[in-house]
């Protein structure tokens, strides 16, 4: 709903603007970092690219991936209770916000081979084309793991995905996408001057236990250790 959707948005800008002083998941644009002793609280908002691990610091995040209908969808698609397992926001902000390069999510969580991965993506700024919306493979989940390499970021090779069938998804305030864990998907730059705010939550089904990345990289490429969605 609307108000649910400002709660999570207000929420963010409390831990953008230094409400919990424990909270260290914040990672800052390249362009920005190198400024941000002379940015106000305010601008700090345009300097962040991403918040990592927030529900166990905020309410109103924590109810947002809580969501109890949100939960009963999920329990549908993966047939078993949902469990959290990332939770993260996805900010691009004006004229800086940078390019996701495609990718798959599974290669970057070290769970078992074959495990089923839903994510959810919350826009808490309407999601458009100019903006950096999300851009999906359609059906490429089915292709199951592709390997991936170090490049512009913790990628697909762009030629998998250049030229081939693509789905844009833009959303307004409050729409979500839900994506199986292995579709390739990216986001561009954000060349415009309106932010683009988004939750990003995946989930699996209760009971699964996380590994180590040896599976992984294996699975995905050697160039993935340590590397963050």
């Amino acid at each position: 709903t609307p108000a649910e959707v400002a709660a999570a948005k207000n929420g963010l800008l409390d831990l953008i603007m230094g409400s919990k002083p424990e909270f260290e998941g914040i990672l800052f644009e390249k362009k920005a970092a190198e400024r941000l002793g002379t940015l106000s609280l305010e601008e700090r908002q345009d300097a962040v690219r991403k918040l990592v691990y927030f529900v166990k610091h905020e309410d109103r995040l924590a109810a947002m991936a809580a969501n109890p209908k949100l939960l009963a969808i999920l329990a549908r698609i993966l047939g078993a209770h949902p469990h959290l397992y990332a939770d993260q926001a996805m900010i691009k902000p004006p004229h800086i916000g940078r390019e996701k390069p495609w990718h798959q999510d599974m290669a970057f969580f070290d769970l078992p081979a074959g495990t089923r991965i839903v994510g959810v993506w919350i826009a808490l700024d309407e999601a458009t084309v100019e903006n950096g919306c999300m851009h999906v493979r359609p059906q490429g989940h089915q292709q199951g793991p592709i390997v991936h390499f170090q490049r512009r970021d913790w990628q697909l090779c762009d030629s998998e995905c250049v030229g081939k069938p693509c789905v844009v998804v833009p959303l307004k305030l409050g729409g979500l996408l839900f994506f199986d864990g292995l579709i390739p998907h990216g986001t561009p730059s954000n060349h415009s001057g309106k932010r683009r705010k988004a939750l990003q939550f995946h989930y699996h089904a209760a009971g699964v236990q996380k590994t180590d990345d040896t599976s992984r990289l294996a699975i995905f490429g050697a160039e993935g250790k340590g590397v963050e969605c």
